[in-house]
């Protein structure tokens, strides 16, 4: 394919406002090439940047990646351990290259499991891009759609026991509101690579009416065109949201 990559007109007319990644295949990739699995990670990092650009160009509001799980912290300690190298040198590294594009950051899950270099990192690039106003970038790290529901069920069992909440208060709306997405709205497009027909336990919640884009390309490939073609895809889907 070209390296000069289009959209039609109507998938311009018809962008999805938030686009959910899950980034898989960075082992797979590695393995074909019998490379260590940490080039795969390394590459990844090369598709991230592409697509975040890309992304910000089409007029995409909201991109999620889901960086790393909660399951992800059973892994090797050395690969969790050089995962976080490369994190923490991403957050410093592309602040530039960010803020040229006009992006802002956000981290959602459980980060104070994080290295604390990682979380000083963090802090220190979401306040340096914190007043563009172009797509906002969240990473999910350390995060688990299973975990964050049980916070929010958590937390809004502890407002309905000191009389703060009723329970027939309890709404979609209201948890929602107590989820890590509570600033955002809910995917339109959730994105697979590598072929993998799951959702791996990510934002279990706010996925219930995206239009779900699986491809077999692995992530250290997937790059501008392979995102275009997924946001063709969601241009044909009709969404019904139960309706006819």
């Amino acid at each position: 394919m070209s390296s000069t990559v289009h959209l039609s007109p109507q998938a311009k007319a018809t962008m999805p406002t938030h686009v959910a990644i899950i980034m898989d295949g960075n082992g797979r990739w590695a393995k074909q090439r019998h490379l260590p699995r940490v080039e795969g990670h390394r590459n990844g990092v090369e598709s991230v940047r592409a697509i975040v650009r890309a992304a910000g160009e089409v007029g995409v509001k909201y991109l999620t990646l889901y960086a790393f799980s909660v399951e992800n912290w059973n892994r090797p300690k050395d690969e969790v351990d050089t995962l976080m190298k490369y994190l923490a040198k991403f957050l410093k590294n592309e602040i530039g290259e960010l803020n040229k594009n006009n992006v802002r950051l956000d981290a959602i899950g459980q980060i104070y499991r994080l290295p604390e270099f990682v979380q000083e990192q963090l802090r220190k690039t979401k306040a340096a891009l914190a007043k563009n106003t172009g797509l906002t970038l969240v990473l999910a790290l350390s995060y688990g759609g299973r975990t964050e529901i049980i916070e929010a069920v958590r937390e809004i069992a502890k407002k309905t026991k000191d009389g703060q909440l009723e329970p027939a208060e309890i709404n979609e709306q209201l948890i929602s509101q107590h989820l890590y997405t509570r600033h955002y709205p809910d995917p339109d497009l959730l994105i697979r690579t590598s072929g993998e027909m799951r959702i791996s336990n990510f934002l279990l919640w706010q996925i219930s009416y995206a239009e779900l884009v699986v491809t077999q390309t692995l992530w250290p490939d997937f790059r501008k065109p392979q995102f275009f073609e997924a946001l063709e895809e969601y241009t044909r889907r009709h969404r019904r949201f139960g309706l006819v």
